[in-house]
């Protein structure tokens, strides 16, 4: 389905009925990449599943920020009649869109589950390669990125077609859609001093051969956040999701369910 919100075509899906669960892709993904959580959790709870503006099939805009796509989830919970706080899953660039939900607007959160994703801002250096990437892509078109990146988010013992399918949802993003998240993610805050504030039930998830968050770095947000649950998925990457889904269904299913047994 498609909505206008905040002036642009927003892609979203919602799947079952019970609790609200809204799940955040990373960069630069979409929301096809929660298709095993629709699988394991669609009969349980009420799965929100949006494309972020500029990526999968949402409309691009030359420029956006975190607070921006923050602004478009919280409308899409309000065209689709969703008034309740919500269980907020993000992966990657959608952990950082969460630490921004968090700082703008905690009222709508029940949970948070972060996965493969960390709270420090870019370097100066990563900073500027964010730049220097978006120029490129402008340039050169978004299968720039998907051949850059597509080594780095999977797991060596990663099926081959799996790689093979993520390299096209990549490379068919739109270059300006890509182009203005890096610059997003570029100026991005540093959320080292939000983990402190976060009074919610957090539950943290790492692919044991992630290169882009390894453990220790998803670790630490973890000992930021008081209460919060640590688990590392084996055999998997950045995209640990998708390529262990039976575990990651069965931690987030988990959380969800203590989630529901404390009230």
């Amino acid at each position: 389905m498609k909505a206008k919100i905040n002036g642009c075509e927003m892609y979203y899906e919602v799947h079952g009925s019970g609790e609200p669960v809204l799940l955040v892709h990373g960069f630069p993904l979409s929301g096809r990449m929660w298709e095993p959580v629709v699988d394991g959790l669609a009969g349980t709870h009420r799965l929100i599943i949006p494309d972020l503006r500029g990526l999968g099939r949402s409309a691009a805009t030359a420029e956006t920020t975190m607070v921006e796509y923050v602004d478009d989830l919280v409308g899409l919970l309000r065209t689709i009649g969703e008034r309740r706080p919500v269980v907020l899953v993000g992966h990657s660039m959608g952990g950082y869109v969460a630490f921004e939900f968090v700082r703008n607007r905690r009222e709508r959160l029940r949970g948070l589950v972060l996965t493969c994703t960390r709270a420090v801002a870019d370097s100066e250096e990563a900073a500027r390669g964010r730049e220097e990437t978006a120029a490129t892509v402008l340039r050169d078109g978004s299968k720039v990125i998907a051949d850059s990146m597509i080594n780095k988010l999977f797991a060596p013992t990663a099926p081959d077609g799996l790689r093979e399918t993520w390299r096209g949802i990549m490379a068919a993003t739109a270059p300006v859609g890509a182009a203005a998240a890096l610059i997003a993610m570029k100026n991005r805050s540093d959320s080292n001093s939000t983990l402190g504030q976060i009074e919610l039930p957090t539950l943290l998830v790492a692919g044991r051969e992630d290169v882009i968050s390894p453990p220790d770095e998803v670790c630490r947000i973890h000992e930021g956040i008081a209460g919060s649950r640590f688990e590392v998925i084996e055999k998997a990457g950045h995209m640990a999701p998708l390529e262990q889904p039976v575990r990651f269904v069965e931690l987030l299913r988990s959380f969800l369910d203590d989630l529901a047994a404390a009230g």
